[in-house]
């Protein structure tokens, strides 16, 4: 197999962030007609499919370490020009970095990791939310350049750092546990009483369940997919739910709610995944991210 054209990567990077290829097409500056001719020519190149045309387009598994390298290289050409032109280089643009975290540390602590970076290199950050238990999926898909993830293993081409654990208690109003846990947290009442949780990916309650109880339960579910509603769901009675700690104390301290299992608490290991690359971005972001999370996670 030749060589892959430069050109025709970052066409396929900007169908799979764009969504379509007339979406990559306004991107590039180009038609439509031109975005699929060199895709075709990728594809004829590599002997596979590559983009799976739907609305939205994504990468097929043959399509997928090709994305991950249009992405490497757009990363590494942004900064080896930005080094060659020098501090008096004119403006050189922003370099993007998508990057997926969780919804609890996107509410708690990652924003400061953000926030904390120098002010060079400039960047540009493209934040995504996914469940820890998937997050790890975006890295192997191309289509992120780092992850908080609860997976340990390092994903091909990343390297993995742990951060900590984020530590959950499981809250509820006190009128809500008048009405279901007034003999405590058993397997009765935690099989019927209502639980908040963030979407159909989330298991952590169902986690905490069957580590209390021993039994895997099915209780009633009200699917909240949003930080702040589903803290205040807990709040307003909803269901009980896991609340991040960080968030839990200040309601458990003003007695708008209580540890439905005291002492009881679930610890969630996260880890850093990002591109195995001597990339000055990556390195100034780990070290924020690693520095933010030692003063955060248990």
């Amino acid at each position: 197999m030749s060589g892959v054209d430069s050109t025709q990567l970052r066409t396929l990077a900007a169908v799979v962030a764009e969504g379509s290829f007339e979406a990559a097409a306004r991107l590039l500056h180009v038609t439509p007609s031109a975005v699929s001719q060199r895709i075709k020519a990728l594809e004829e190149t590599v002997g596979q499919v590559l983009v799976r045309r739907h609305r939205p387009c994504d990468a097929t598994e043959a399509g997928r370490p090709l994305l991950r390298l249009a992405g490497q290289l757009a990363l590494l050409e942004r900064e080896a020009l930005a080094d060659a032109r020098g501090p008096l280089g004119g403006d050189r643009g922003r370099t993007r970095v998508a990057i997926v975290v969780n919804a609890d540390s996107l509410a708690t602590w990652f924003p400061a990791a953000l926030a904390r970076l120098p002010e060079q290199p400039e960047l540009s950050f493209d934040i995504r939310q996914d469940d820890q238990d998937h997050t790890a999926e975006l890295l192997r898909a191309g289509t992120v350049t780092a992850a908080v993830t609860a997976q340990r293993e390092a994903v091909q081409g990343c390297r993995v750092r742990r951060l900590g654990a984020m530590r959950y208690r499981a809250l509820a109003t006190p009128a809500l546990v008048d009405r279901w846990f007034a003999d405590g947290l058993t397997r009765t009442s935690a099989a019927a009483a209502p639980v908040v949780v963030f979407d159909r990916k989330d298991r952590i309650q169902h986690r905490f369940l069957r580590t209390v109880t021993g039994r895997d339960l099915d209780p009633p579910v009200h699917y909240v997919p949003s930080v702040p509603a589903f803290n205040e769901s807990i709040r307003l009675g909803l269901g009980w739910g896991l609340m991040a700690e960080q968030l839990a104390d200040a309601d458990v301290a003003a007695g708008r709610c209580v540890d439905i299992a005291p002492g009881r608490v679930l610890d969630v290991p996260l880890y850093w995944q990002h591109w195995r690359l001597d990339s000055t971005v990556l390195t100034a972001l780990t070290a924020a991210v690693c520095a933010v999370a030692a003063e955060t996670l248990r």
